[in-house]
């Protein structure tokens, strides 16, 4: 549980100050920034597979129909994510984003119940229900309907329950969900070649070196949280996930100027109010059990 915290922080942590590094691509258009992520990813996961040796691993999975399907459908959801967020992070929605990652954790509850058969206790609840209203309040801010925000929670909420249900070692998993939605990236490049729209291979040479990093940006949180994802239940595992859409919107406040009304740094006192009681509710069932 312990080591599997460490992993879920480091991850959300990466991921909340993940918008800086997007931002600095914002000629290239999202499609195109996603075809490099998932080339420079799959590249980056191959190296490192091939220097754990796991190599068996890859050839295990595909060869096995119901795994390659797993992996097939987690790796097209985290691909859904990646083109939204990169969207939205260059198109100045990094406050909606934010949002859709506090909606994740209410999700993922959900899905730990019906799927995964979790079951909270009464302060876990409790802490979920401030946490729903204080979700509710900012999106009746937000003043209409954050499909961003909707698509972020939903995509990757589905990912984290196909993550929890994959017994397949991160890294290995992770080379498979890129390899899945590689010839769509590569056949993406070919159709921008053919009508001469090509941005990012006219990049400035430093920057497209940092756009050559997208591999390492996009795989190390993924690891860790694939890390976490097995070592944790679904429904904490989203309640830690506050940390990152917490970091996104101190950014879009301070960094991005975007605005912020007062009813959304409310909102904002609640979801943080609801973390502190879900973890002093863990903290003691924990105890609880093993005092059994």
């Amino acid at each position: 549980m312990n080591n599997g915290l460490i992993n879920a922080i480091i991850a959300y942590v990466m991921w909340g100050i993940l918008p800086l590094y997007w931002k600095l691509f914002n000629d290239v258009p999202a499609g195109e920034i996603l075809s490099h992520r998932v080339v420079w990813s799959f590249v980056f996961m191959g190296i490192l597979v091939a220097i754990q040796r796991r190599w068996s691993d890859v050839k295990r999975i595909w060869t096995s129909r119901t795994l390659l399907l797993s992996l097939t459908a987690s790796g097209l959801l985290i691909a859904i994510n990646w083109l939204i967020f990169i969207w939205a992070v260059n198109n100045g929605h990094v406050v909606e984003t934010s949002l859709g990652y506090y909606l994740n954790p209410l999700l993922n509850v959900l899905l730990a119940v019906v799927f995964l058969h979790e079951k909270p206790n009464r302060g876990q609840w409790v802490a979920i229900a401030i946490a729903a209203v204080a979700v509710l309040v900012i999106a009746i801010d937000y003043g209409r309907f954050p499909w961003i925000s909707i698509s972020l929670a939903v995509s990757f909420g589905l990912y984290g329950l196909a993550k929890k249900k994959i017994k397949q070692d991160a890294s290995v998993g992770l080379l498979s969900e890129t390899a899945v939605v590689l010839p769509v990236a590569l056949g993406y490049w070919i159709y921008l070649g053919i009508v001469g729209k090509t941005t990012a291979w006219t990049l400035p040479v430093s920057m497209f070196f940092e756009l050559l990093l997208s591999g390492v940006v996009t795989a190390l949180p993924l690891l860790f949280f694939a890390r976490a994802a097995a070592r944790m239940s679904l429904s904490t595992l989203g309640f830690v996930q506050y940390i990152g859409p917490t970091i996104m919107l101190i950014l879009s406040i301070f960094v991005f100027k975007e605005s912020v009304s007062p009813v959304l740094l409310g909102g904002f006192a609640l979801i943080w109010t609801a973390l502190i009681v879900y973890a002093v509710a863990s903290m003691r069932a924990t105890k609880l059990a093993k005092s059994v």
